[in-house]
């Protein structure tokens, strides 16, 4: 009997993580990679970057590429990483499936719309232009600033 309620609750604990997974965030890339480390610090959450630590993820993007939802539910709003107005200055806030996160770097279809997981949602703005040598990438961090690299 405890195999059978052993196996049971191992199951349901998979199919839980495997909902919370997000889909795949550039059309460029085969999967989710998160940055490795340069001149311009490193992409995953909590590196050091200065004096302040990163507060987000960098998945891995080809300038340019196609850049699709993560989960589904609604775009909220713009969100501006920078509020100076340069190349990489724009995004969006997104919020569902038990999720918000700010999606940076990239222009947006729209600043507002229901969205389904894996629907395009923008392209990736030119990184190269601000950040020259840097591997291009889409920042992604959660409202909160906890990490999001487990829904990756």
């Amino acid at each position: 009997m405890h195999r059978i309620t052993s196996l049971i609750l191992f199951s349901s604990l998979i199919s839980t993580a495997a909902a919370a997974q997000w889909a795949k965030i550039c059309s460029s890339q085969p999967a989710n990679k998160i940055r490795g480390c340069g001149s311009q610090g490193c992409g995953r959450y909590d590196n050091p970057r200065g004096g302040r630590k990163h507060r987000g993820v960098d998945v891995v993007c080809e300038d340019g590429s196609v850049v699709h939802a993560p989960f589904a539910g609604k775009i909220d709003k713009q969100a501006r990483p920078y509020g100076n107005g340069n190349a990489i200055d724009n995004g969006v806030q997104l919020s569902g499936s038990g999720f918000c996160v700010k999606m940076f770097y990239i222009r947006p279809i729209k600043y507002s719309s229901p969205i389904k997981k894996g629907e395009k949602i923008g392209v990736l703005l030119p990184v190269q232009r601000v950040y020259r040598g840097i591997t291009s990438h889409v920042h992604i961090q959660n409202c909160d600033l906890t990490d999001p690299t487990p829904s990756l």
